[in-house]
């Protein structure tokens, strides 16, 4: 999933402004672990498709944990319809992606200029995916206060942060002042 996201932000920085993966992997059939991990990451992203080569990519082929995560995270993501929508205007008009690099919305921050391993959906949300089978991730929070959008802990930027989640969370973090 790792090169997947990297993949997406290189065409981002190359000018697509709408991006998304296939859930679950394309080939094969990727154990349920992955597959809810993969759910996560791509209903956080322009637009969201559970597609496959060989076999189905829906949450009750796999376990009901699969169906639960999918559930929660398509809730979140009809949510956020309304901001995602406005980015996808301004995509439109303007060419700036709905997800974007990092090094895109700080670049004169060094801590972004190599980072992708996370990014910016839309100005306002940071995200970053998940990608250990243990939940830990890394996330870097640029400058200025930032409230994680599952727990409204508020937390300030400018540094880097080492966190646990399980299939039911992962880091999602509102830039202060966003609506």
């Amino acid at each position: 999933m790792a090169e997947t996201l990297r993949g997406g932000l290189s065409l981002a920085f190359s000018g697509f402004s709408f991006w998304s993966h296939d859930i679950g992997g394309f080939e094969g059939t990727p154990d349920p672990g992955v597959f809810e991990r993969s759910v996560a990451f791509g209903l956080m992203s322009s637009h969201s498709r559970l597609h496959g080569s060989s076999s189905y990519r829906v949450p009750w082929a796999f376990d009901e944990e699969a169906v639960e995560v999918t559930r929660l995270f398509t809730k979140l993501e009809l949510r956020l319809m309304p901001y995602l929508f406005q980015a996808g205007v301004q995509a439109h008009h303007s060419g700036t992606p709905v997800m974007r690099p990092m090094a895109m919305e700080s670049p004169g921050d060094r801590n972004v200029t190599y980072l992708d391993t996370q990014y910016m959906l839309g100005p306002d949300l940071l995200v970053a995916p998940v990608f250990t089978p243990d939940g830990t991730v890394e996330v870097y929070l640029p400058d200025g206060t930032w409230t994680n959008y599952l727990t409204e802990e508020r937390v300030e930027g400018e540094r880097w942060r080492t966190e646990t989640h399980g299939f039911t969370s992962m880091p999602i973090y509102m830039r202060e002042g966003a609506v």
